[in-house]
């Protein structure tokens, strides 16, 4: 590198290697020091070349240097050698011309799809060996990475010979598929990404050790210390013009050496301290032969710094808790973290709102920046949707699953669909999915179609497939008219899991029903597009043609292989606003810094286990131990704090439970004695979505329409409503409001009822009431297809039983002359000036020629108390209409009310009750006549007002108590 004021002359082949402190913004500061270095000379920059971790590192270096030059520059050749995906585009930048040809990368698909094969057992079904194959596919880029031999393997398992039982089969099996896995690439002529990016971080190290490249060389931000990056980077340090810049490093002013060296490893601590923010970077050090000592401090600054002696009171904060002792010794100023304060909220819905409060605060001042970093994607959603109610379209780098996007939701409906056989919920859900139906007015003629599917499937689930959807909508003209015109669209889907699917047949059928249902919406965007390409990869992919897919595997299966694919959003979100993730907020800063999620488990995560590798075998191994994570975790953090502003944010609660504070978070506190609140941010999220003033509940409601809009017609069903709850009359009756039965639900009380009345409707109508036929019928329900297995178990001993009682009872009268002569009778008749319509049960004709009225009860009958009061006349309206003659081809007298109630009456099921056993027939109309005459003056043809729960005893139905606000008024007046 040329002298200048950034850096220093070195004796030849002495390393180079710099760090840029945490309190500044390490992208700005090295694109800072880089133009004041070679921006001198136009092409000085293009000369040379950037060696960073990530493709997200090469965006933000390039922003840096855009910012920095304040107009046009050529760029240096940026390159990433530690993307997490080991991207090709690594090789291609990094191979030399003319080089040995290196064999093309295994596709991470066709290998996870190959190992999945390998590791299914007999029982396992694909998502649980597609699960394994992704835990594995991990642990052996971990081997590669570290440049672990398989014969280590056999040593390590030799030097920890207590190993469980299924640790040990687990190793077996691992080694068992080592010993495979490179022969079956070597056949496809293909090598592993990881070792292929091994293969050329090795050559290009050893190419500049004999022939340095031109122009300088610089490897920024790059934390890991796998073998191959290591020995890359212990090259440019001693190249000529080259120099390494770590992020972070903590210098012996905020760690003294007995700190340092006590991070280990060594013999008296051979793990040494992995959850240490300042660990994996020592590791690094001592990989590539650099001392502490010997590493520089980045002179350049750029935008968004903090004070350097924050950055050395973050750094006492994370001392080893063997030297926090030393805190109580610090200064104030050395513990002072000004610039750093903290929300502490009840919820995260409340969390999410105070950091949008605050990230739409920081627009107010011109030209400053803000950034939420957290690694809860449910907090980073929730905070997104917020911004978007005041137009803010924050950038969230980190994306989001594809199973979460659109198309990806499709295809998993797709599969939910089939998988359980068009179930309503399931298939309702498709329908209204976005993409499905077109767009404009041809969207909206569908979703009019789907809502009458909708009506038509509340209630128990029908039959399943497509032949039980063509049953249950055939029952009515108006269901067959919405189903017919969507039916086309259906069929693929009945046999979409039919036959021997394997994974790239399912793909290839997803792909054709997708197009059938959404067309050209399903591949649109970048979401699509990726969609697209997963089952484009699975069709080609041989593997996927190996792998038996069953029902219950696709959806998890399809879910697992969409969650590993994040959609990115493109340019064009907000230029001051930004969402990171743990990984993403790497070399990234602003203005205010905002990290969320701040409880355990969550920032630090919970280490993911290795199903593979016993943590005893790692350890042998040198890998590095499961909370290692924990460490990067921590100077993921203290890098962040090193922001000008900070506000750090947690939930006492989740949607669980209480929650614990991060580790982080309970160092800084025990550190300061307590972080500053910003209890203003807390009142205003509180307050923002509330209504001022004291809560004003309403008072019981009492519409009073007028009387030309109340209803003139009243079903003998709903006198006892009206009387009980007249609002929930009203609600019905004037408003006409329906409660809807659920999707799937369960068949109730009522569908029990409508069941037996209708076999016992068809017994009287086609058996002329046989005792003996009656039996089959009961038993033909029971069998049905609607009915679920538990039900039939639970239902049909006290139905059987119930029946046995009607089919006896039936027997009975018929020996005593009594006839049945009318089921399921509709009539109607004209009383105090309103009509009064209704449907018997069952009227049977005495033998004295009079009329019985009977009323089926598959629950209790109701009291004679109810009765008596005037709130259970249904029998008694039924005989007005009969007296009347309403009743087409029935003629004759009421003389003999009764309830036939079928359920268990203490030894027994079934009894007949008749209300007018003591007053006689005619007195029991007369009555009931009084008191219909007395409701209708008052509520049909006057103007009382129609009062909530005007007497609850005898109003148990809850249809209507969320309209009229039941909880707020009840038990206060």
């Amino acid at each position: 590198m040329p002298s200048s004021d950034l850096v220093e002359r070195r004796t030849a082949g002495a390393p180079l290697v710099y760090t840029i402190p945490a309190h500044r913004s390490f992208a700005d500061a090295l694109a800072s020091g880089l133009i004041a270095a070679y921006g001198g000379d136009p092409l000085g920059l293009a000369r040379g070349r950037i060696l960073l971790p990530t493709n997200r590192a090469m965006r933000t270096v390039t922003e840096a240097f855009v910012r920095a030059s304040g107009g046009g520059l050529v760029l240096p050749r940026l390159i990433p050698v530690g993307d997490p995906e080991l991207d090709e585009r690594i090789g291609g930048a990094l191979d030399p011309a003319g080089g040995a040809v290196l064999p093309a990368a295994t596709d991470p698909l066709e290998r996870l799809l190959a190992l999945a094969t390998m590791v299914r057992g007999p029982d396992e079904s694909a998502a649980e060996a597609m699960r394994l194959a992704a835990d594995l596919a991990r642990t052996l880029d971990q081997l590669t990475i570290a440049e672990i031999a398989p014969s280590q393997l056999v040593e390590a398992a030799a030097d920890a010979p207590e190993l469980a039982l299924h640790w040990q089969k687990s190793l077996d099996r691992l080694r068992a598929i080592i010993d495979r896995w490179p022969a079956i690439e070597r056949e496809q002529g293909r090598i592993g990404l990881a070792e292929r990016r091994n293969r050329l971080l090795r050559a290009t190290a050893e190419r500049w050790r004999n022939a340095p490249p031109t122009g300088f060389t610089i490897a920024a931000g790059i934390t890991t210390n796998a073998p191959a990056v290591a020995a890359l980077l212990a090259r440019v340090a001693r190249l000529p013009d080259g120099a390494v810049v770590l992020p972070g490093l903590a210098m012996v002013t905020a760690m003294p050496d007995e700190e340092w060296e006590a991070l280990g490893p060594d013999e008296a601590n051979a793990r040494g301290e992995p959850t240490h923010p300042q660990f994996h970077l020592k590791q690094l050090l001592d990989a590539i032969g650099v001392a502490r000592g010997e590493v520089q401090v980045w002179r350049a600054g750029g935008r968004a710094a903090s004070p350097a002696v924050r950055g050395r009171a973050v750094m006492h904060a994370m001392t080893a808790a063997d030297f926090s002792e030393k805190w109580s010794a610090l200064p104030p100023r050395e513990r002072r973290l000004t610039g750093i304060r903290a929300a502490e909220l009840a919820d995260p819905a409340s969390e999410a709102m105070t950091i949008a409060v605050a990230l739409r605060e920081a627009l107010e001042t011109p030209e400053q920046t803000a950034a939420l970093v957290t690694p809860d994607r449910v907090l980073a959603a929730r905070v997104s949707a917020i911004l978007q109610r005041w137009g803010i379209e924050a950038n969230d780098s980190a994306g989001r699953p594809l199973s979460q996007a659109a198309p990806g939701t499709l295809l998993l409906g797709i599969l939910a669909a089939a998988a359980e056989g068009l179930a309503p919920v399931a298939l309702l859900a498709l329908l209204k999915h976005p993409l499905v139906g077109g767009e404009g007015d041809e969207r909206r003629g569908w979703l009019d179609r789907v809502r009458g599917l909708d009506l038509a499937l509340r209630g128990p689930r029908p039959a399943g497939g497509l032949a039980g959807l063509d049953e249950h909508f055939a029952t009515k003209d108006e269901w067959q008219r919405a189903w017919a015109p969507l039916r086309a669209s259906v069929v693929a889907l009945d046999g979409l899991l039919d036959g021997s699917v394997t994974a790239a047949t399912l793909a290839a059928r997803l792909r054709e029903c997708a197009s059938e249902l959404a067309g050209d919406a399903a591949w649109r965007g970048p979401a699509g597009r990726l969609a697209g390409e997963l089952l484009a990869e699975l069709e080609a992919a041989p593997a996927a043609a190996a792998l038996p897919i069953t029902a219950s595997d696709a959806v998890p299966l399809l879910r697992q292989l969409l969650d590993e694919r994040p959609v990115r959003p493109p340019y064009g979100g907000h230029q001051r606003i930004q969402i990171f993730g743990l990984l993403e907020a790497r070399l990234q800063q602003a203005d205010l810094m905002i990290l969320g999620g701040m409880n355990e488990g969550v920032w630090p995560g919970e280490p993911r286990p290795d199903p593979w590798l016993a943590p005893r075998i790692r350890t042998n191994l040198g890998l590095p131990t499961l909370d290692f994570v924990t460490g990067l975790a921590a100077h993921d953090f203290a890098s962040a704090l090193g922001a000008p502003r900070v506000l750090l944010t947690r939930a006492r609660r989740d949607g669980r439970s209480p929650t614990v504070a991060s580790r982080l978070w309970l160092r800084l506190q025990a550190m300061t004695g307590g972080l500053a609140r910003d209890h203003r941010l807390e009142r205003l999220a509180a307050v923002i979505d509330s209504t001022p003033g004291p809560p004003q509940p309403v008072a019981r409601p009492a519409p009073v329409p007028p009387v030309e809009a109340r209803p003139k017609r009243i079903a003998v069903t709903d006198l006892d409503r009206l009387q009980a709850d007249p609002f929930a009359f009203y609600a019905k009756a004037i408003l006409r409001l329906r409660p809807l039965d659920p999707l799937d639900a369960d068949h109730s009380a009522a569908w029990k009822g409508t069941a037996v009345h209708r076999i016992l409707e068809e017994w009287q109508k086609e058996d002329d009431c046989d005792p003996v036929t009656l039996f089959g019928r009961a038993e033909a329900l029971i069998a049905g297809d609607a009915i679920h297995p538990m039900l039939r178990a639970l239902w049909q001993p006290r139905l059987i039983e119930a029946i046995k009682w009607v089919a006896g009872t039936e027997a009975k009268l018929q020996s005593e002359g009594r006839r049945p002569r009318a089921a399921e009778a509709k009539g109607e008749t004209d009383l105090a000036g309103v009509t009064l319509y209704g449907k018997a049960d069952r009227i049977d004709v005495l033998p004295g020629g009079g009329l019985g009225i009977v009323d089926y009860k598959t629950g209790k009958a109701p009291t004679r108390k109810a009765v008596d009061e005037g709130f259970a006349l249904q029998l008694g309206l039924l005989g007005l209409i009969a007296r009347a003659g309403g009743f087409v081809g029935v003629a004759g007298e009421p003389e003999l009310h009764e309830y036939w109630s079928l359920a268990k009456h203490v030894e027994q099921f079934g009894k007949r009750s008749a209300p007018d056993d003591k007053i006689g027939a005619t007195e029991f109309l007369d009555r009931a006549e009084r008191q219909f005459a007395a409701a209708a003056a008052k509520w049909l043809t006057g103007t009382e007002p129609f009062i909530a729960k005007l007497n609850p005893a005898y109003a148990p139905y809850e249809d209507y108590d969320q309209l009229m606000r039941l909880e707020e008024w009840y038990g206060r007046e």
